[in-house]
């Protein structure tokens, strides 16, 4: 696959199909894999890589490029593809000049992912069926590919490509997903025992913004979180409050706008499950108002910007059993 997205990238760029491509490129370790802009052909050439460690989302990035004069052609996987769809529902990017084009994809891993597998100082990888091939400082490892890979991909919602221009590889379908079942084992616990959870994970968040700045749906060019008249302005957090407070609101900014596409805690350098936060919104979405995938339509509406009369009151949303 990554000898047909070079392929692809460069005939975009020598055509002039495209003035920049959007895809990845490796840093100083193997699973050190960051997007980047080509416009290089010799460049791309020699930096643009595809491999299990593509877990980076690049639709964000086409914000900013689709402001731009020209066509960025960009690379994305079906989670990706989600993302982008739902930013062009938004006119946060111009389709217009977007070139989509979409690439299979089984999954990604990551040097976190490795780690809880019991794999260190890894130099390659390779997927061997159902079994991960690492070279490492140590000689070679194997591990379960499913036991290294992402947890959004472990429970991935579809690999569905949508709103693409053309497609590398087969089109993908969408899965009998089990991404809900840790949000529904939360909603088990008693009240207390949801707050004492929350706490502790979101007592070691360090507001370093990587989750807002990652998210495709954090699209708002100036930050609520950046406004020094707000009261809640970026800054550590002084209390238990505004610990959670933060996590909150960006919970509900994005409630049914976020595609579930998992970058918030892939970033989070403390490791706080911060999908479940989204997933929990997005659970009660549908159960409130019926199934919806962000991102999945470009025609669809999203419940919170939707009205029907069969909406249900105030009294069955706060009347539920379950917070």
């Amino acid at each position: 696959m990554q000898e047909m997205i070079r392929n692809k990238a460069l005939e975009l760029l020598k055509t002039g199909k495209a003035d920049r491509v959007l895809a990845w490129r490796r840093g100083a370790f193997c699973y050190d894999v960051t997007p980047a802009l080509f416009t290089d052909p010799e460049q791309l050439q020699k930096e643009l890589v595809f491999d299990l460690f593509c877990a980076p989302n690049l639709s964000k990035s086409l914000i900013a490029e689709s402001k731009k004069p020209g066509k960025t052609a960009v690379f994305l996987k079906s989670c990706d593809s989600y993302s982008l769809a739902q930013l062009c529902k938004e006119h946060r990017v111009d389709r217009e000049k977007v070139y989509a084009v979409g690439v299979e994809c089984h999954g990604t891993c990551d040097g976190e992912s490795l780690r809880a597998a019991g794999i260190t100082a890894p130099l390659r990888a390779r997927a061997e069926g159902e079994t991960l091939v690492v070279d490492t400082l140590y000689g070679e490892k194997t591990v379960s590919k499913q036991d290294a890979l992402l947890e959004r991909c472990r429970c991935c919602k579809s690999s569905r490509l949508v709103d693409c221009d053309e497609i590398l590889g087969r089109q993908g379908e969408e899965h009998d997903s089990t991404r809900f079942d840790e949000v529904r084992r939360l909603q088990a616990m008693t009240a207390r025992e949801r707050y004492d959870f929350w706490q502790t994970e979101l007592s070691r968040c360090i507001r370093c913004n990587a989750c807002r700045n990652v998210c495709p749906a954090c699209s708002c060019e100036k930050c609520v979180f950046d406004n020094p008249a707000s009261g809640v302005e970026n800054k550590g957090a002084a209390n238990s409050f505004e610990e959670q407070l933060f996590h909150i609101i960006r919970a509900f900014h994005v409630a049914g706008r976020c595609t579930d596409c998992g970058e918030c805690s892939r970033v989070c350098p403390q490791h706080i499950p911060l999908h479940l936060l989204n997933r929990k919104l997005i659970l009660d979405a549908n159960d409130l108002y019926g199934d919806y995938q962000a991102g999945a339509d470009p025609d669809s509406r999203p419940p919170m910007m939707a009205f029907s009369p069969d909406d249900p009151e105030p009294d069955v949303i706060y009347g539920r059993t379950q917070p």
